[in-house]
């Protein structure tokens, strides 16, 4: 069962939405992680300072905000070999659809992009069949 927190998954989402905004706003970028992430990943692109500084950001604000006393609850229910295949199927799909979740997710949607709200209507689809499919067809 995952904790219901409101006020923490506000203030994230709160904090993503202005990362993308600033991203946009500054940079004329779309923040999606996986684009954001090869661009760091040699060859490195003409742009790797911004997109290393944003990746250090998304691993440090955690852990900040642990140092400044709030709690982050984490549990990953599932094994080791189940997460390797979601994200490698995750990486294939992220080269079909022309970019990530978050990329689609977060920005294509609030540019009202008809491609990122098709790309995330079956993202969400796939994510409800696949946990219909394992909790109650598998029983996992």
């Amino acid at each position: 069962m995952t904790d219901f927190t409101p006020f923490q998954s506000l203030l994230g989402g709160a904090l993503i939405g202005l990362s993308a905004v600033l991203l946009m706003a500054l940079h004329g970028r779309i923040a999606g992680m996986t684009g954001i992430l090869t661009g760091v990943i040699p060859p490195l692109s003409p742009e790797w300072r911004w997109r290393a500084a944003f990746l250090a950001g998304a691993v440090a604000a955690p852990l900040l905000y642990q140092i400044v006393g709030g709690h982050i609850a984490f549990s990953v229910p599932v094994p080791t070999l189940a997460l390797v295949v979601g994200g490698f199927l995750v990486g294939i799909g992220v080269h079909f659809g022309g970019g990530c979740p978050s990329g689609h997710g977060i920005c294509g949607i609030a540019r009202l992009s008809p491609r990122s709200i098709v790309a995330v209507a079956t993202f969400m689809i796939a994510a409800f069949a696949t946990v219909f499919i394992i909790r109650h067809a598998i029983g996992g």
